[in-house]
């Protein structure tokens, strides 16, 4: 593992993004740490607070292919999948991809469209692959999704089910920014958008080199342990319906191992552990009532990690 080379790659995509957005270091760093996890994100905030422009500041840092889909009630599974036409010169269908076929592709305001159109995503999130009359088509690696939705304004929306929010390994929100952040925003923005200025900085053979590293990532056995009792206290809560599942664990795992990597580190902290353990399980509690507010879930996984006694080892090999 070439620790200078990883440490090149990241400083890069956050220096280049940062020269766009504003006082979101850490979020950027976890939508990082996502891509490298072959996982997707959830941002869950109000209008305006720079979802689009995380989103797209970041397919253009890593020189990758961008999509977008508005997701709205009339929105159909082939928008978003792909569908075949039958070409009357040829006298045979062709495909005509849809909007998935990226690498990155922000899924705007995911709970406007009906259930149907969101289980259309499964297949892609899950298994990078989406099928359309029988046949199979793989998206190219590495594909990423950031769904957004709005947490104030229900009316029109189709809240994601359990299924599918399990399919994001995080759920994030941007927060508005401090008094001088907007100033510089402000400042920033008042002659020119940095944005179309923005150049690519690594490669997509960076991404996936990451991809391929970062299982190298040593988790120590009391860790895992660590991480279990964790998942464990989920499944036993008070007013927890439906704790996390393993899906969850693998993600947290996962999660960590290469949030460490691009801390400079070849082996996981507990540290590791409890920042993330909020970001990645608090959205697969399933509260009584259905899915709780994000931040009575979030309150919920604090107690838990408040709970549970954090191990003290050498954590290296």
């Amino acid at each position: 593992m070439e620790e200078a080379k990883i440490k090149e790659i990241v400083l890069k995509i956050k220096d280049n993004v940062g020269s766009v957005i504003v006082g979101k270091d850490k979020i950027t760093e976890y939508i990082i740490t996502a891509i490298i996890a072959d996982g997707h994100v959830l941002l869950e905030d109000v209008p305006g607070t720079g979802k689009t422009m995380l989103a797209k500041s970041l397919a253009r840092s890593l020189g990758m292919k961008f999509g977008r889909i508005q997701f709205t009630p009339d929105l159909l599974p082939s928008d978003v999948t792909g569908l075949n036409v039958f070409n009357q010169k040829e006298g045979e269908f062709t495909f005509h991809p849809g909007s998935v076929f990226c690498n990155i592709l922000l899924a705007d305001e995911i709970n406007r469209a009906t259930p149907r159109t969101q289980s259309s995503l499964l297949e892609c999130m899950e298994e990078k692959q989406v099928t359309v009359d029988g046949v199979t088509r793989r998206l190219d690696e590495p594909f990423f999704v950031i769904a957004t939705q709005n947490p104030i304004e229900t009316a029109g929306t189709f809240p994601l089910p359990e299924a599918q929010m399990d399919r994001f390994l995080m759920e994030l929100s941007m927060g508005y920014p401090t008094p001088d952040e907007e100033k510089k925003i402000m400042k920033r923005f008042i002659n020119k958008n940095p944005y179309e200025e923005l150049e690519t900085v690594v490669s997509r053979e960076d991404i996936l080199y990451l991809r391929k590293t970062y299982p190298e990532i040593y988790v120590h056995e009391v860790l895992i342990d660590y991480i279990q009792r964790i998942v464990e206290s989920t499944r036993h809560w008070k007013n927890v319906i439906n704790g996390v599942s393993p899906r969850g664990t693998l993600a947290l795992l996962k999660a960590v191992q290469a949030y460490a990597m691009i801390n400079g580190r070849r082996y996981v902290i507990p540290e590791d552990i409890k920042e993330l353990a909020v970001p990645v399980l608090a959205h697969r509690l399933v509260l009584q009532g259905g899915h709780g507010a994000v931040s009575e879930t979030e309150k919920i996984m604090r107690n838990i990690l408040e709970t549970i006694e954090v191990p003290t080892e050498e954590w290296e090999r």
